[in-house]
């Protein structure tokens, strides 16, 4: 076999293969769309239960007050981004054995439309004022 016969086929072959990469790229890209969807995901729930974290204790800092100024509710609500707080539910108990508690429930926004990821729960107890 002559070295220019070798060279002829070599190309041939190539020729064949022309496009291969696109077809691989085209069947691993829903592959890579479902993990990265994933990723934004575990993101916004771990987003989601640090912002409940932070309403039940805004919450709890605020019914522990002597001279409550708003409600803590509200405040837990306010210490929230706004696109959370919409869904989020703070229930309060309020001064009774010198601590006030407060749950902050929070649902998780979903990426996927039509599929439910649950919610977010925290509490927080705060000592109340003595004064």
């Amino acid at each position: 076999m002559s070295r220019r016969r070798g060279c002829e086929a070599m190309a041939g072959r190539g020729a064949r293969d022309r496009g291969s990469a696109s077809i691989e790229f085209l069947g691993f890209l829903p592959v890579l769309l479902f993990v990265a969807l994933a990723a934004v995901q575990l993101g916004l729930a771990a987003y989601t239960v640090q912002q409940a974290g932070t309403a039940a204790r805004a919450a709890a800092r605020t019914a522990s007050l002597d001279e409550v100024r708003t409600s803590p509710a509200a405040a837990g609500r306010a210490a929230m981004s706004g696109w959370l707080a919409d869904g989020a539910d703070v229930g309060i108990t309020p001064c009774g054995d010198g601590r006030a508690r407060a749950t902050a429930t929070v649902q998780i926004p979903s990426v996927i439309p039509g599929v439910s990821f649950g919610s977010a729960e925290r509490s927080a107890t705060m000592p109340c004022d003595d004064g």
